[in-house]
């Protein structure tokens, strides 16, 4: 594991989790099961999402209380290494349910 800012890769977070919210907007579940392309768009996000929180030093997670690392980084692990079972509901509600708080606490955070 790199010495990297670990605001760099907050910064990351906060992009793609912002796309992922974004590409959704407007959008039911239901397309999700019909729309390949955005199923793997928001799958490769959420997949980056993870790698991002990944290379913050689990001791620089201690320092940001607020975010549930191992969940994002779980939801990483399981998206890549079981991408050939991708749960479309868990992907949905992962970009519907956890983004968004996500995001509200990186932007707190970055703008300190």
């Amino acid at each position: 594991m790199s010495e990297r800012d670990p605001r760099a890769s907050l910064k990351h977070i906060l992009d793609h989790a912002r796309e992922a919210i974004e590409m959704t907007a407007g959008k039911t579940r239901g397309e999700l099961e019909h729309n390949r392309m955005l199923e793997l768009a928001l799958t490769r996000l959420v997949e980056v999402v993870g790698e991002a929180a990944n290379r913050i030093a689990r001791e620089s997670w201690a320092e940001f209380p607020g975010i549930p690392w191992l969940q994002i980084v779980g939801m990483r692990n399981r998206l890549v290494h079981g991408y050939d079972v991708v749960d479309l509901n868990l992907l949905w509600d992962t970009v519907s349910d956890d983004l968004p708080p996500l995001v509200a606490e990186i932007e707190r955070i970055l703008s300190k």
